[in-house]
């Protein structure tokens, strides 16, 4: 499985050896690469600024509006916050430029970042991709004549694809003309290249995040960089107070030194390969000691408690949130809801969507449904038997009175074996035909699939419990929304948040993901997951559950994450 953003960007089981180790220094290599003493080095490709044209003015000279460049990388989760906050920006500081650059998969968004002046800038890497897709795209699109190839080089081909351009996105904005002091770029965890750009073209570069780094640096890493770099490894421990050093890379910067960095910044940005070293000595800069990065954590000291072994340049914010409308995928109920974007209003959606309105709300029903999805989960290749699945929520149906609502995400094999299921059950007279054109209803009429996208926040306040992978933007929702939840993680930060929900006493204990999605589905192993899973939902619906998540809700209902997002932003990098 590729997790595209995921590993493609940084590798959470690369070992110590793939710390990029430069070649011998050669007057050769000098020749391509000159030592620079005011920042990194530029290709003929790029117009290189010249020191005088910086300025602590917020326009420079010809009077050009300062760019602000957001650049996000990965799935909904990881995404969306950022473009919340990009376009938060835009409209607080109207005197930039604000760009954002994602995953054409994203495209939804557009309409959004437009409304708040903010430029869409899509590059055409998927957001998730597990081995088998990789089948269904063409070479012509990686620009590959090349017959059959192994995962880990087709792999190799998407990336460097993706990479031209990241570099032709942010050459557009920045390529030009010569930055500006009050120029900058915002990244999240998965769009490292951002950071090499930034240098690049000597911008600030901000880090924001919804989670924590989802992956920890090699337990060697340490002692193969000191080591390898014990100059370097010098530099970064005797640092100044307010610049980089080595608290800052243990916490997140070690990515940065991976080897497949290293080549591209050599290669293809020429610039030193190993970052804050000269390009030709391989030497520490000890003539330029930069700041320590900016980095926004996108969630609650509420949920999380900052630890006093993070960088001072940490600051902890608050969840970021879209507008309520902009989350809907039909344009009617995005119209309807349009009216005032962030207050949690009861509303009616639209007439193509009145069957869930009244699934949830109807006055035939005595109790509230459990919502039950898994985001990107499919689409990144774990969900291998959708009607396993399917079977796991029937069997617990039968043997309760619950009602559910499956959110598909528009996994095509999940909502195929909805179809599947359904039209048995049509031709057997048993179910109701589907609602709508992404909506059907299953088992007795008590399951109810949806293949669009409703906000979390209008929904979970209507619903008992909330099952869900752990993904930060389906864990804050849910928090928020004071919805006892039962956590499924499956890869890197949804394993914390599992065990967070669990700790702040909101949910039960996470379930192992046979419990939820077993590969086979014959009796046994539907049965035994369904077991699993109905002890869960019920520990989720127990008073002490339902207390907390409330009490944890009052709690979070006065925090405003983006804006202090935007008080930290300006603080510490506008001028």
């Amino acid at each position: 499985m590729l997790l595209w953003t995921k590993t493609l960007s940084t590798n959470p089981n690369t070992g110590p050896s793939n710390i990029f180790r430069p070649a011998p220094y050669s007057r050769a290599s000098s020749a391509a690469l000159r030592p620079s003493l005011d920042g990194p080095t530029w290709t003929r490709t790029h117009k290189a600024p010249e020191a005088s044209a910086r300025t602590m003015d917020d326009c420079g000279g010809d009077g050009r509006r300062p760019r602000a460049v957001f650049m996000a990388f990965g799935t909904h989760g990881d995404v969306f916050p950022i473009a919340a906050l990009a376009a938060a920006f835009a409209k607080d500081q109207q005197q930039y430029t604000v760009v954002f650059i994602t995953h054409s998969a994203h495209q939804s968004l557009s309409t959004h970042l437009a409304a708040s002046n903010v430029r869409y800038m899509p590059v055409a890497s998927p957001p998730a991709l597990a081995a088998e897709q990789l089948d269904s795209i063409s070479y012509d699109s990686v620009q590959s004549n090349a017959g059959p190839e192994s995962f880990s080089r087709r792999k190799e081909i998407i990336q460097t694809e993706h990479r031209k351009a990241c570099l032709a996105s942010v050459e557009e904005v920045f390529g030009n003309d010569p930055s500006i002091h009050s120029d900058f770029t915002v990244i999240n965890f998965f769009a490292l290249e951002g950071w090499h750009l930034a240098e690049l073209f000597q911008v600030k570069c901000i880090i924001a995040a919804p989670y924590f780094l989802p992956y920890s640096a090699p337990s060697s890493f340490e002692r193969q960089f000191k080591q390898s770099f014990p100059l370097l490894y010098k530099y970064f421990q005797e640092a100044p107070p307010n610049t980089v050093c080595w608290t800052d890379i243990t916490h997140w910067m070690w990515a940065l030194f991976m080897e497949s960095w290293g080549l591209w910044r050599n290669d293809c940005l020429n610039l030193s390969p190993i970052p804050y070293t000269d390009p030709v000595t391989n030497l520490p800069l000890w003539h330029v000691r930069a700041e320590s990065p900016l980095l926004l954590y996108g969630f609650s000291k509420e949920i999380v408690e900052r630890p006093g072994y993070w960088p001072s340049s940490a600051h902890i914010c608050g969840f970021w949130f879209l507008p309520m409308a902009r989350q809907f995928s039909c344009d009617k109920c995005r119209e309807l809801f349009s009216g005032d974007f962030n207050s949690p209003f009861e509303g009616i959606l639209c007439a193509n969507h009145a069957g869930l309105e009244d699934f949830l709300m109807g006055s035939s029903y005595s109790s509230l449904p459990i919502f039950i999805g898994l985001s990107s989960i499919g689409s990144m290749g774990f969900l291998r038997n959708p009607k396993a699945f399917l079977m796991v929520i029937k069997a617990v149906i039968e043997s309760t009175d619950y009602r559910f609502i499956l959110f598909s995400s528009g996994y095509q094999p999940l909502d195929s074996a909805i179809r599947s299921v359904a039209s048995l059950a049509v031709e057997s007279s048993v179910e109701a035909p589907a609602l709508s054109n992404d909506s059907t209803l299953l088992f007795n009429n008590r399951l109810f699939c949806l293949s669009g996208s409703i906000p979390y926040s209008w929904l979970f306040p209507k619903c008992a419990a909330a099952i869900h992978h752990a993904g930060s933007g389906s864990t804050a929702a849910a928090l928020f929304a004071g919805t006892p939840q039962v956590a499924c993680p499956f890869l890197l930060d949804q394993f914390y948040w599992a065990e967070r929900l669990h700790w702040l006493g909101v949910a039960p204990e996470p379930l192992k993901r046979q419990h939820l999605i077993p590969d086979i589905d014959d009796a046994a192993s539907v049965n035994k997951a369904a077991g699993v899973l109905l002890g869960a939902i019920r520990s989720a619906l127990s008073p002490e559950i339902k207390a907390q998540a409330t009490v944890i809700a009052q709690r979070l209902a006065s925090e405003d994450g983006i804006g202090e997002a935007l008080r930290i932003l300006k603080e510490k990098v506008l001028p």
